[in-house]
């Protein structure tokens, strides 16, 4: 199998690093090589955080460069943007959109990376973890939405997500 690349971008905080984490168990169970990058930043001041998560036959080295990336995962808006460029012209990006209010946004910024050729499919993946029970929850219903372009069985993805989710937080 051709090798795939997933970015997993966002601020800190905000559980991508567990995504990814999730993410690399899951493809490791179904035999595949894995690699998994984690880029900080400033994350611990709620700066850019990245992840890469590369899968295949036989993955040689962790890092994604720009227009590589099969799929983006985002964790906010900007973060989407910013990453844009990574992504392969047949490449699939899910932005999740930005908390009414919560900063100003460049206007029509969802739009303005669909011109470019991009397929991108912005969920509010927010709302849909407070209607399951956690805000913190985020980034599994992320995953869940990532779980779409993938023919792997619901059982192992939630396999993973036991294996690396503390008990308490199921």
């Amino acid at each position: 199998m051709e090798t795939k690349n997933i970015m997993i971008v966002g601020v800190g905080g905000q559980g991508s690093l567990l995504a990814s984490k999730l993410l690399g168990h899951l493809l490791m169970e179904q035999g595949y090589d894995v690699k998994v990058s984690e880029v900080h930043g400033m994350s611990q001041r709620g700066g850019s955080v990245v992840t890469y998560v590369r899968y295949g036959d036989k993955v040689a080295s962790p890092i994604i460069d720009k227009g590589e990336a099969d799929f983006i995962v985002s964790f906010e808006l900007l973060e989407a943007a910013r990453w844009l460029g990574f992504l392969k012209p047949d490449g699939q990006i899910d932005p999740m959109p930005v908390i009414t209010g919560a900063a100003a946004y460049p206007q029509d910024l969802v739009a303005k990376m669909k011109a470019t050729g991009a397929k991108v499919d912005a969920l509010d993946c927010l709302a849909l973890a407070e209607q399951a029970g956690s805000a913190k929850a985020v980034n599994i219903v992320l995953m869940g939405r990532l779980s779409h372009y993938f023919d792997l069985p619901e059982e192992a993805w939630q396999k993973s997500l036991e294996a690396m989710v503390p008990a308490k937080f199921l």
